[in-house]
């Protein structure tokens, strides 16, 4: 079985359910995917304009064969976006401070990530390829990973991204709640990421 995701979109869709092509099935993100008549492509609803009516444009491998990114363009609205299409996995536990076990939810490292993007320059592709490339690593780790792995996998790869963006989801995730909190992660991160001397 595979799934289709978008790297970015709108998690406002239409709820219809019945469709020529087949049953809607709900994803991530709230895009919403009908099997085409053939089975092989999917309808995928624009993120732009809610359309079901695109056309792939361009359609390769990519994390090493693991996947197929295929570049669509909404035949409504011209607006392009890029989907890709996984073979399902076993569920990802992760295990919260509490003890508690939730599983793995991309669309909240989305969100995360995204909100402390907000007015930096990072794309939605950006964020996307982010979440896309922290989800296989911690499934190469196991089927269950910490909260704190989850934070830390983000951090690192907000580091090298956007150190404005770093700092404020550091801020949220180490509960920050003095400027001094603030002061230590930006000189940690100053010290991470200056150059060695020779």
């Amino acid at each position: 079985m595979a799934r289709w995701w978008p790297d970015s979109g709108s998690t406002s869709m239409a709820s219809s359910t019945d469709h020529p092509a087949g049953r809607v099935v709900p994803l991530v993100g709230g895009v919403r995917l009908l099997p085409s008549p053939g089975g092989s492509v999917p309808l995928v609803r624009c993120p732009a304009c809610a359309t079901l009516d695109d056309k792939v444009v361009d359609s390769r491998t990519a994390d090493d064969g693991s996947a197929i990114r295929r570049r669509r363009e909404c035949l409504a609205c011209g607006h392009r976006f890029t989907t890709f299409e996984r073979a399902e996995e076993a569920p990802l536990v992760v295990v919260k401070r509490s003890g508690d076990r939730v599983p793995f939810a991309r669309a909240k490292v989305e969100a995360g990530v995204i909100a402390a993007a907000k007015s930096r320059p990072i794309t939605l592709e950006q964020v996307g390829e982010l979440a896309a490339e922290l989800e296989d690593e911690l499934r190469a780790v196991g089927p269950e990973v910490t909260s704190e792995q989850v934070g830390l996998a983000v951090l690192e790869r907000l580091r090298d991204l956007d150190q404005v963006a770093y700092v404020r989801f550091a801020s949220v995730y180490k509960d920050f709640d003095d400027p001094a909190d603030f002061q230590r992660e930006i000189r940690l991160l100053t010290k991470a990421t200056e150059p060695k001397r020779h």
